[in-house]
């Protein structure tokens, strides 16, 4: 264990297992030296647990006679949503860490429930499908998290040791603004004193975080999502888009996410301005959208747009001239045992 909450938390455990422990075995048992033990007592303590202290030169820590930690009690309905939600934080790579620490939890959760439900959840967890696979996740530090996040909430700089995507290192010191959760990655997103700039850090690339010097206000206008997303669809791919939607803002605000690329509003409808790296791919998206548009740039966008157009109308045309129907019906013929006999698609169901 290194975090200090988590050995404070194993010394309750070890206190919890009963009898007197002294301070030289509770310290070779956490890794510390006497004198932390003694303040992780007085954290528990502070906790309001009754740890009652013996001095002298064997003396130590026990838990006042009789005292239990109070089991977890839960419903049914909160075992499931506690087991679902740690196994929807492993598939979507919400999960901090690596798959062991959800695992661990879950098995913990598992011994602390009654049999029955516990065996429920298990089927539950054996034969619970998902149709969209498990996200390859970046996982970033627990530590890491939870530190940005108080200096966040407590309007406090802090300093990061980053790496950059290039391998260069830096020391880095930041209001944090938020932190976002995007595409199996946390972000954090602020204003960056070195740079003087907002920008956006991925977690898993800060090896350490440190409190700095002062404090800020968070811009009233800040959305720190939108800056995360759109930041990311900013990213210097190599091909430049501009084209103007036939459409209004609103309905191109609700088709098109922030990662895209940047929605502004033009004479002729919605000008969206991105970066991507394969053109073809963009001129699919445009035809898929259903609006009228204008490519501005570049000019290879709208070569790509001509590709597309004909794979469609050569698509369309496939299987015209095939078997004739009924004169003047113009289409294939179809009997009505063959009507009869079509299988009920999904509609029909």
């Amino acid at each position: 264990m290194t975090r200090p909450t988590a050995r404070v938390l194993a010394m309750l455990e070890l206190l919890q297992a009963g009898g007197q422990r002294t301070v030289g075995d509770l310290a070779e048992r956490l890794g510390v030296d006497e004198r932390t033990v003694r303040r992780y007592a007085e954290h528990l303590a502070d906790l309001g647990i009754p740890v009652q202290a013996q001095r002298g030169r064997y003396g130590g820590y026990r838990l006042s006679p009789g005292y239990k930690l109070p089991p977890l009690m839960l419903t049914d309905d909160e075992a499931v949503a506690v087991v679902l939600g740690l196994r929807a934080a492993e598939r979507t790579g919400l999960a901090t860490t690596d798959h062991a620490a959800t695992a661990s939890a879950l098995a913990k959760v598992s011994r602390v429930l009654p049999r029955a439900l516990g065996q429920r959840l298990d089927d539950l967890l054996s034969t619970a499908h998902f149709t969209t696979p498990a996200r390859a996740s970046v996982p970033a530090g627990a530590d890491t998290l939870l530190d940005l996040a108080g200096a966040a909430q407590a309007r406090r700089t802090v300093v990061i040791a980053y790496t950059a995507w290039d391998g260069q290192e830096s020391q880095r010191e930041v209001d944090v603004y938020g932190l976002v959760f995007h595409s199996g990655r946390w972000y954090a997103t602020g204003h960056d004193h070195g740079r003087d700039d907002v920008r956006t850090f991925r977690l898993d690339r800060i090896a350490s975080v440190r409190q700095g010097d002062g404090s800020y206000v968070v811009p009233a206008d800040f959305d720190a999502t939108t800056q995360v997303v759109s930041g990311i669809a900013a990213v210097g791919w190599a091909h430049e888009v501009a084209v103007v939607l036939r459409t209004t803002l609103a309905e191109a605000g609700e088709r098109l996410p922030p990662s895209v690329g940047r929605l502004d509003e033009h004479p002729d409808g919605v000008l969206l301005r991105a970066r991507v790296e394969h053109l073809d791919g963009m001129a699919r998206m445009l035809a898929g959208l259903g609006w009228d548009f204008e490519v501005i740039s570049p000019g290879a966008l709208r070569d790509e747009v001509v590709a597309v157009s004909d794979r469609l109308r050569a698509s369309a045309g496939r299987g015209v001239a095939r078997t004739p129907g009924p004169a003047g019906s113009g289409g294939p013929a179809v009997s009505g045992a063959s009507r009869r006999r079509r299988p009920p698609s999904a509609s029909d169901r």
